[in-house]
């Protein structure tokens, strides 16, 4: 299913989805940094990589990126991207350590740990929710990590999908963690042409609707 070929009502149905992935994921990151989060789905809508790019800053953006494939039912793949900042006050919380950084010559292995962690409870989560709504296998790889500029750490999810379309489908949640000092994220969900077939048919909805 080419994303040309989508109405308003399909993207209306792919935001409800990520709403739904949305508010678990939420719930488990509240759990893991102990306070209130969060995450709501601005953006959903069918955009050429260069403008996915533009979402987060541009190509040029330093950010924290960590990248999952998805296989079983559904294929695709997942961004869970932060900037340097807004990484480091997610770390710094789910260690109780506000020394913690990621900016220095050498990365104390413990960020490194603790992002992986994040990155794989939310996106378990999200997933585990539109697994269950959409009665559809849904499994993350492991999590890539990379420190790098965003065009750089987007390009190397986007070359599978480049193969076969130049837009994809863009489900962008945003993660607030509701106090003054936030944290500010970006949760991306791209699943690939042939796999929103797949969508709406476990919906009973087809691309003619």
């Amino acid at each position: 299913m080419e994303p040309s070929k989508l109405t308003n009502m399909h993207i209306d149905i792919l935001k409800e989805i990520g709403n739904i992935g949305a508010g678990n994921a939420a719930t488990s990151m509240a759990q893991l940094i102990d306070k209130q989060v969060h995450m709501d789905v601005p953006i959903v809508n069918i955009v050429n990589f260069d403008e996915m790019m533009d979402i987060v800053g541009g190509p040029e953006q330093l950010i924290v990126g960590m990248f999952f494939e998805i296989t079983g039912d559904l294929s695709g793949s997942v961004f869970f991207m932060l900037s340097i900042e807004e990484s480091e006050k997610l770390i710094q919380q789910m260690v109780n350590d506000p020394s913690i950084n990621l900016q220095g010559e050498t990365v104390d292995p413990l960020a490194f740990s603790a992002l992986k962690e994040s990155a794989n409870i939310i996106t378990g989560a999200y997933l585990t929710a539109l697994s269950d709504f959409l009665k559809l296998d849904i499994r993350p790889s492991i999590p890539h990590l990379a420190i790098d500029m965003a065009g750089a750490i987007l390009t190397v999810g986007l070359v599978e999908l480049s193969r076969v379309s130049d837009y994809a489908i863009v489900i962008n949640t945003e993660i607030n963690d509701a106090t003054i000092d936030g944290i500010t994220g970006h949760f991306f969900l791209l699943p690939e042409p042939q796999s929103l077939e797949k969508i709406f048919t476990s919906l009973g909805i087809y691309h003619d609707a």
